[in-house]
């Protein structure tokens, strides 16, 4: 039940595809000077990237090689060394963060204020939390097998850490922006 779909790796991989692709296109319409079309997808692009490719890109990569490094199984069983080669594992895994610290380096964005830019990431936290729990009440199943440790209180605990952690990098992307590229009007 909810295939592919379940998987925050995923979710992040289709963002990353989302964010690159609005990308280019404010690149394009800035080149052949749409430019009160590109004002808006540029700021699209913007709160897209602030709001949720850098957190998520940021937990993924992170959340997923410190479990991994503590127990494999718990995320990533060794089962799938089969099905999912190294290098696969690692586009998934690993170059998200390096592509979007390179994006903070390489461009400025203008973030939202915190109270909206933390709203509409724990909207798509709880979002993403629910869907979890939707698939647990559907199939008894856990999408990660992490999840079968622990308690109903304990699993929310570790939600709301995640929650935590994610504004953490929300905070730092806001902090890198600001450092390399001065405060945003």
């Amino acid at each position: 039940y909810g295939g592919q779909w379940k998987y925050l790796t995923v979710l992040n991989l289709v963002l990353q595809a989302v964010f690159y692709g609005v990308s280019f296109l404010a690149d394009v319409l800035r080149l052949i000077k749409k430019l009160r079309c590109a004002k808006c997808v540029i700021s699209s692009r913007d709160l897209l990237f602030s709001v949720l490719a850098f957190p998520v890109s940021t937990f993924v990569s992170i959340s997923f090689w410190t479990l991994y490094t503590y127990n494999r199984e718990l995320v990533y069983p060794k089962s799938l060394d089969g099905v999912i080669p190294l290098w696969l594992n690692h586009a998934m895994h690993t170059a998200v963060l390096p592509f979007a610290l390179l994006e903070i380096f390489a461009l400025p964005h203008r973030y939202p204020t915190k109270k909206k830019g933390l709203s509409l990431l724990g909207f798509v936290a709880f979002l993403y939390i629910s869907w979890v729990l939707w698939i647990y009440s559907v199939t008894g199943e856990w999408v990660y097998p992490l999840f079968t440790l622990f308690s109903p209180l304990g699993l929310a605990a570790f939600f709301a850490g995640s929650l935590a952690v994610i504004v953490c990098f929300y905070n730092f992307g806001e902090f890198l922006n600001r450092m390399i590229w001065g405060q945003s009007k």
